[in-house]
């Protein structure tokens, strides 16, 4: 059997395994990239940009019902094509997935990147394919998988994941989500505009992740006014004739398709880490530093969704550095983590920035917040829906955090988090400059309310202008 010698060893040539490839690159180290499965990272495959793709078109189509308010007439004959939607939706995925591959593995050698399931055989040495790897140090970055409970996978491609999702040919007539998260949320209320008869289902009273209760309360009356949400029971799946019956407390749906969007499992199965001296935990993955990537004190790191941690793209990116920086360094560096930031890009945008709710000390924390319902750009857009929260600490002034649903969340949750990680305080965000008539107006206000609540003030006697 062929043995070679390497510098690094990675596994995985998804996000993290990429940006950690760009660093031992950098550091002129010998290298061979291992991948199993399908080339293309999970974000373009079957995550985040088919998903934004299906969003879009279910946004644009979903439009058209308030048309009628500036005088458009026969909005409501429009019509769609399904089997078009998806094959847009499937064309530009294939367009990412190509963009990605063609700019990473499709320009590498041979003897630099090979196709196949890498396990340990020692510590420093990895067998796949037919070839053993021997190296110095090993990245582990093999992504990770949905999950679909065992009893279900009896229902065959009745109950899907995205992973089969952005396969079909067509979309079904009705489908049940089960998992109420970022996924389940966006996929059902997208599929839902575009006319399926879609239900949802989650065992949590809440849904996106949102543990804020007002929050929590708004995003379920808005999201709930567009499909049905089943919440607070364990769904279980029957079959009856060629469709599937979901039954949860005493709700029953009958559906086409169910959509499993429980959460997804680190891609660890096939490693045989035991032979390399790696325990998992009790959450199924290795202990390791998340600010040095490394498990132990072993040479071995951990980076990107497989660690089951922070499983988003930016984030994934940040891990991969860190492990290829360390995994080519003398000695290992720990690095700060960002602030953390998830949104969720169902319509109203859902976000978390910072410390949750449930992590908040309310002895000490201050909360303000606003309506979006009285926010003029809102009101002009026909999306003034939703709430916004934001902590502080109530002695210093500082940002803790945020929860929100509301529309362009998504740029409002980027400035909150950008703040909250120069620890700006309440009032310093003040003094920043706020347009007219923008939705930022209306984390203005959420602000302006909770400045009243904490100890801080500007020095300047006009709050939002700093003494020249």
């Amino acid at each position: 059997m062929e043995e070679r010698k390497v510098d690094v060893a990675i596994i995985g040539s998804g996000s993290a395994g990429l940006y950690a490839l760009g660093k031992v690159k950098a550091a002129r180290k010998s290298f061979v990239l291992i991948n199993g499965g399908e080339q293309g990272t999970t974000c373009a495959r079957v995550g985040c940009m088919p998903s934004k793709a299906l969003i879009q078109a279910a946004e644009d189509f979903h439009r058209r019902g308030i048309l009628g308010r500036y005088g458009v007439e026969g909005h409501k004959e429009l019509t769609l094509d399904t089997e078009e939607a998806i094959g847009h939706v499937q064309d530009l995925r294939d367009t990412f997935v190509d963009r990605v591959i063609s700019n990473s593995t499709a320009q590498m050698p041979e003897d630099k990147f090979i196709e196949g399931y890498a396990h340990f055989v020692e510590p420093n040495l990895l067998e796949v394919s037919d070839i053993r790897i021997r190296a110095d140090k090993v990245i582990i970055a093999t992504g990770s998988h949905p999950i679909i409970p065992t009893p279900w996978q009896a229902f065959g491609d009745k109950v899907i994941t995205t992973d089969e999702l952005f396969e079909l040919e067509d979309l079904p007539k009705s489908l049940a989500v089960i998992g109420l998260g970022v996924i389940g949320l966006e996929i059902g209320q997208s599929l839902s505009r575009l006319g399926v008869e879609v239900a949802g289902f989650d065992l949590l009273d809440t849904i996106g992740g949102l543990d804020d209760p007002a929050v929590a309360k708004a995003a379920i009356e808005i999201i709930g006014k567009e499909f049905p949400l089943h919440l607070g029971h364990a769904a279980e799946i029957t079959e009856e004739g060629d469709q599937l019956r979901v039954t949860a407390g005493d709700q029953s749906v009958l559906v086409d398709k169910v959509l499993a969007s429980l959460g997804r499992q680190p891609n660890l199965q096939s490693l045989k880490l035991e032979n390399a001296g790696i325990v998992l935990n009790d959450k199924g993955v290795p202990d390791y530093n998340p600010q040095t990537m490394q498990i132990g004190n072993s040479h071995i790191f951990l980076a990107g969704d497989v660690n089951g941690d922070r499983p988003l793209l930016h984030e994934a990116g940040d891990e991969g550095r860190i492990a290829g920086h360390n995994a080519t360094s003398d000695e290992i560096h720990a690095f700060k983590r960002k602030t953390p930031i998830a949104i969720n890009f169902v319509d109203p945008n859902i976000c978390h920035i910072g410390m949750h709710w449930s992590e908040l000390d309310q002895e000490t924390t201050a909360i303000g917040e606003v309506n979006l319902a009285p926010v003029g750009r809102a009101l002009i857009m026909g999306k003034n829906k939703g709430i916004i929260r934001v902590y502080a600490d109530k002695a210093s002034g500082k940002l803790l955090g945020s929860e929100m649903i509301c529309a362009k969340g998504e740029n409002l949750a980027h400035l909150l988090a950008w703040c909250i990680q120069q620890q700006l305080t309440v009032g310093e965000l003040l003094q920043m400059p706020f347009y007219h008539p923008v939705l930022e107006e209306a984390l203005q206000a959420a602000l302006y309310d909770l400045y009243a609540k904490v100890s801080q003030k500007n020095s300047s006697p006009i709050t939002e202008l700093p003494l020249a």
